[in-house]
């Protein structure tokens, strides 16, 4: 009798905590929430902010690399000074007056197309980086809402365990206390209740972890979310 009590009993619990897992959360999920914690993710998170630095750094590059044009020309005058015969008597190779001249690197010149292609390129792929880590941030901030919520639902499921093992334990308490059952049957139903206990406590750590999880990716309390 006694050990189809406790497997009646077991049974029970198996049941309740089934029933309780087939509730769905996704009538839970706010999907305007969600949109509003992708945008935050987008707005705060750090290396986000990196990936934009570096396209902005590379679209500075552009203007940079054509006014690098003018370093390929070295332009320089000489001045002669007033009564200064045009030729300079001491040195013969020396012509005074107002001499211009320019000069071309031609290795330079062939270079800055290439250089100026380079530049082009290297915004693209920066905008390109900082695309596709928008799309995986969008969805790692989805998978840490959907782990919290989660947790939220778990924690309902152990909480309701609680409860319930509450409930029997005290009715096995008054049971014993009139006779009707052994001390072995209530210790049971005390120890089904003490491990209820432990997994509701380890549920609501979870849920405390998956919180700051999704917190840590927005950058704010889910509490100043409007």
């Amino acid at each position: 009798m006694k050990n189809l009590f406790k497997m009646a009993l077991i049974l029970l619990m198996f049941i309740s905590l089934d029933t309780y897992a087939q509730e769905s959360i996704i009538g839970d999920i706010k999907y305007a929430d969600l949109e509003k914690y992708i945008a935050l993710a987008k707005q705060n998170y750090p290396r986000r902010k990196a990936l934009n630095e570096t396209v902005t750094k590379a679209k500075a590059e552009l203007p940079i690399t054509a006014l690098s044009y003018l370093d390929i020309f070295n332009a320089s005058y000489f001045y002669r000074p007033e009564k200064k015969s045009v030729i300079d008597p001491i040195n013969p190779y020396n012509v005074n007056g107002f001499q211009f001249g320019i000069n071309v690197n031609l290795g330079a010149f062939l270079q800055k197309p290439f250089t100026a292609k380079k530049a082009k390129s290297d915004l693209k792929i920066a905008q390109y980086q900082a695309d596709e880590y928008e799309l995986s941030l969008a969805v790692e901030v989805k998978r840490r809402y959907y782990a919290y919520i989660q947790q939220i639902s778990q924690l309902k499921i152990y909480s309701q365990s609680v409860q319930d093992n509450k409930n029997v334990a005290d009715n096995q308490l008054y049971k014993f206390e009139k006779g009707e059952i052994t001390l072995d049957t209530y210790n049971q139903s005390r120890i089904n209740l003490t491990n209820a206990n432990t997994a509701k406590i380890q549920a609501e750590v979870n849920l405390l972890n998956a919180k700051d999880s999704l917190e840590e990716i927005i950058g704010v309390k889910l509490s100043e979310v409007k």
